[in-house]
């Protein structure tokens, strides 16, 4: 099971929405609809985040972007 992030969908546009986690399959389709009050929501996503490098990694083949010799196109 998989967590989602939902927000509730208000009609007032001054109106701040309500953040809340709902477990799911990651095949179920995404709620429009809270499963307890029936207010109208919607899955929020979110960004991920990775590993960056500030150097590339050196490779066996001595080039420092990980080509292959004369197969670099940076």
């Amino acid at each position: 099971m998989t967590t989602y992030v939902y927000e509730s969908v208000d009609q007032k546009a001054d109106k701040r929405p309500h953040y809340f986690e709902i477990k799911q399959s990651m095949n179920d389709a995404p709620l429009t609809k809270h499963p307890e009050t029936g207010e109208p929501i919607r899955r929020v996503v979110l960004g991920g985040f990775g590993t960056l490098r500030s150097k590339p990694a050196k490779s066996s083949s001595g080039s420092s972007c990980g080509c292959a010799p004369g197969e670099c196109c940076a």
